[in-house]
């Protein structure tokens, strides 16, 4: 009876959704490393002029989102685990609310720029 139970399920099923998750897990890693790679080339000052947290500090958690993303992607880390989901919240944090900051901060000394655009 056992061996039944086991022959209901289908392996190719459980294989596509193996792919499902582990296609997630590659893009989440992909926005951990973009959001980490920016903020190492971001300028100290940039951080604490845009009324953010410092530069360390974000490089402490986008790093360790970046470490977590790795271990997502070569397989060691479950998408349902909570890690993954954690470390991809921190990054998409950082490029939505912190990396827009930056970047209006950074904006040349001579033009006038508003929260839309130049103007």
């Amino acid at each position: 009876m056992h061996a039944l139970a086991i022959g209901v399920v289908n392996p190719t099923a459980l294989s596509i959704i193996n792919w499902v998750f582990w296609i997630l897990l590659l893009a989440a890693f992909v926005v951990e490393t973009w959001a980490f790679i920016h903020a190492i080339l971001q300028p100290t000052e940039s951080f604490t002029a845009a009324g953010k947290q410092t530069k360390p500090l974000w490089l402490i958690i986008l790093g360790v989102a970046f470490l977590i993303g790795v271990g997502g992607a070569i397989g060691y880390l479950a998408l349902l685990s909570f890690f993954p989901i954690i470390a991809f919240v921190a990054a998409a944090i950082y490029l939505v609310d912190v990396k827009p900051k930056i970047k209006q901060v950074r904006a040349r000394p001579g033009t006038r720029q508003g929260p839309y655009g130049p103007w």
